[in-house]
């Protein structure tokens, strides 16, 4: 009996004039029921916000104890790398290990700004203001401020130096997979895009894609790495293989941004080797 009659009173509502009898009902039960409605709302809302605040502090106490435990094993991680480290250290020490030079340890750091840009598409070289005066020597590795490979020393002048990019088609560098020690030679593609391709890596090696690329310092073939290990280059794009070639084709994506270079980073060798 309520739903009919609720219908009925909804029918005759919706259909009478708006100074109708329904209107003129419904504007004073509203005006009756609006205390209780706004007591209800302050009866109400500290509920709520006890409700909410009590959620948020279960929230943040739950997030409090994930990074508790995040931070734990990090921890862990930092003590067991330090441990790799030391006995790394003494293991050397007891076998006199002499390895390459590496980076940054060996190196000074001769900051230079770039005083011309590259002449054209094909002859990917720049200018640099540091020279001969400065330390700079040929073959220097030669850095963007963030740390990343950007080319080397192909020319050296008492106040300038000349620096080839990696974008060159004549540069190449041996260069290694981080994540499964994969030693390519990195070299610029062919192209319209000309990307960077990692050459010369076997179809039975590893390399997946997000992988970061870095300098291997070690020779790769006849081809030798002019630059120290670990210097960051780029990392994998894109891995493919086909049935008849025998290396896979791995692309790299760099670090650096080679059109907006202004500031580069040339790596002075502590102790020059004198040449016999």
């Amino acid at each position: 009996m309520l739903v009919v009659v609720s219908l009925a009173m909804l029918t005759v509502y919706f259909r009478e004039a708006d100074s109708g009898p329904m209107h003129g009902l419904q504007g004073n039960v509203a005006s009756v029921l609006h205390p209780f409605q706004v007591g209800a709302e302050r009866v109400a809302r500290p509920f709520r916000d006890a409700y909410g605040w009590t959620a948020g502090l279960i929230h943040a106490r739950s997030e409090n104890e994930q990074l508790r435990k995040d931070m734990q094993i990090i921890r862990q991680q930092a003590i067991q790398n330090a441990t790799a480290v030391q006995e790394n250290e003494d293991l050397r020490k007891a076998l006199k290990f002499v390895s390459g030079p590496s980076f940054p340890s060996d190196y000074d750091q001769v900051a230079a700004s770039v005083s011309s840009h590259a002449p054209s598409e094909f002859e990917q070289s720049l200018v640099i203001s540091a020279g001969g005066r400065d330390g700079v020597g040929f073959d220097d590795p030669v850095l963007s401020v963030d740390g990343y490979l950007v080319g080397q020393v192909t020319k050296v002048t008492e106040h300038s130096s000349e620096v080839t990019l990696l974008t060159d088609s004549t540069s190449s560098v041996t260069a290694v997979d981080v994540a499964t020690n994969t030693v390519g030679v990195l070299e610029i593609g062919e192209g319209p895009d000309r990307p960077f391709e990692l050459n010369r890596v076997p179809k039975e090696k590893v390399v997946r894609e997000g992988d970061t690329i870095v300098t291997a310092g070690r020779r790769f073939g006849r081809l030798g790495s002019m630059f120290p290990r670990k210097i960051p280059i780029g990392s994998v794009k894109h891995v493919g293989q086909t049935d008849i070639e025998n290396f896979q084709q791995v692309q790299v994506d760099p670090f650096v941004d080679f059109s907006s270079l202004d500031i580069l980073i040339v790596l002075v060798p502590k102790a020059r080797t004198p040449t016999p």
